[in-house]
């Protein structure tokens, strides 16, 4: 029993426990559409850089202890994470289980934590040199699905995802880059501070006007409450035998 208990949260964390239900009792889980879901995507400035100058176990260090944080931090917030792939992060709201309108504030609401909880954090082998992300969030409709037999994942497709990338990927550092769709969704709830980036060229999208999410106005999480990297053990070979 306790291994099947071990067992079960393996998989609960590699699949969406809806989707992990449908699985066992389906051998197959069919594709779904959802017509509106909000995306979002972060990576790490400059990782190429800081790659080159640390050992592999000080970049593997480092993600861990990056995505131990931000693991913690989205159990906050009605948010589904999808999977980390190098240095980037990839989470949703909307999915695998609908939440009505909630899922673009949902994901505005996590991105500022986020950003908050890497205020004044350097990377953790390197003291002097800054830690910071690049944020993208997009809002629109998407379809989910297992993929796979041997190692089953989770995957969304679409446009909206593209877009979320694409998002991020023309953002800047420590900022959330949102599109107008997203942008349009928080208007509905009217306490978010946005700002327009103007129109920019987007890479297989053309030209489109952006916008920065600021703030959430009347938002009174104090900043100090927010969790620094430097609050993790930074040995992973520890945390890997007390597992």
């Amino acid at each position: 029993m306790a291994e099947k208990q071990k067992s079960d949260l393996l998989l609960s964390r590699m699949l969406p426990l809806p989707v992990l239900r449908r699985l066992r009792a389906q051998r197959t889980v069919p594709a779904e559409a959802f017509d509106a879901v909000t995306i979002f995507f972060s990576d790490i400035v400059g990782f190429t850089t800081i790659a080159a100058n640390s050992t592999p176990m000080e970049v593997i260090n480092m993600l861990n202890m990056l995505y131990r944080l931000f693991d913690e931090k989205i159990q906050e917030y009605n948010v589904y994470k999808v999977e980390t792939i190098g240095d980037a992060y990839m989470a949703v709201s909307g999915l695998p289980q609908r939440n009505g309108n909630r899922h673009a504030s949902e994901i505005a609401d996590m991105s500022l934590s986020l950003m908050r909880s890497l205020e004044g954090a350097s990377v953790p082998h390197s003291p002097n040199e800054p830690l910071r992300i690049r944020a993208g969030v997009n809002t629109g409709p998407c379809v989910a699905g297992v993929v796979g037999t041997t190692m089953p994942r989770y995957c969304l497709f679409g446009d909206t995802i593209n877009t979320a990338s694409r998002m991020e990927s023309t953002g800047e550092a420590m900022k959330i880059h949102i599109s107008e769709t997203t942008k349009k969704a928080l208007d509905e709830f009217g306490n978010y501070e946005v700002e327009s980036r103007g129109f920019i060229e987007i890479p297989g999208k053309g030209n489109m006007e952006t916008f920065w999410l600021v703030n959430k106005l009347g938002d009174v999480e104090p900043h100090n409450q927010c969790r620094k990297l430097d609050d993790y053990d930074s040995n992973l070979l520890e945390l890997l035998i007390r597992s």
